[in-house]
Order: C-alpha cells, then structure tokens, then sequence
C-alpha cells in the first residue's frame, strides 16, 4: 500500500485524522474523533509493508484488526 492511500484511509471517516502541523514529509496528524494524535512522517509515494501499515492502524491509532481490515475495503 502507497503511503498516500493509508493518508486517505486515516482522513476519513471514522477517524477523521487531519493535518495539524506538517515540516516537509512529516506530518503531525490530530483526529476531529478523538483517537490519538499521529506522528505521520512517510513520503507519499513510499510502499509501506503489510506489518506497518497494521502497526499504524493497530497500535498507534487503537484499531482492532478487524477494524483496521474494514476501514481499508
């Protein structure tokens, strides 16, 4: 998965991430829902591995799996 694509996952709903402050690629994201904040510090073209990608979704965010698996359908 491009970095781009997870940035566009996060923004929606229902994490509504959104970018707070940002020097060059790394962006320091908050959510208008509540989650926590976000260090997103990946260049938009970046391929990020299957095990980040979860990692960002599971342990940074506080997704279950099975959320982190619906929100990117």
């Amino acid at each position: 998965m491009r970095a781009r694509d997870l940035l566009r996952a996060i923004m929606r709903e229902p994490l509504k991430y959104y970018v707070h402050t940002q020097e060059g690629s790394h962006r320091k994201m908050k959510s208008a829902a509540g989650y926590p904040d976000l260090l997103f510090s990946f260049h938009d073209a970046q391929t990020l591995a299957p095990g980040l990608v979860r990692k960002v979704l599971v342990k940074d965010v506080g997704l279950t799996p099975e959320q982190a698996i619906g929100l990117l359908r």
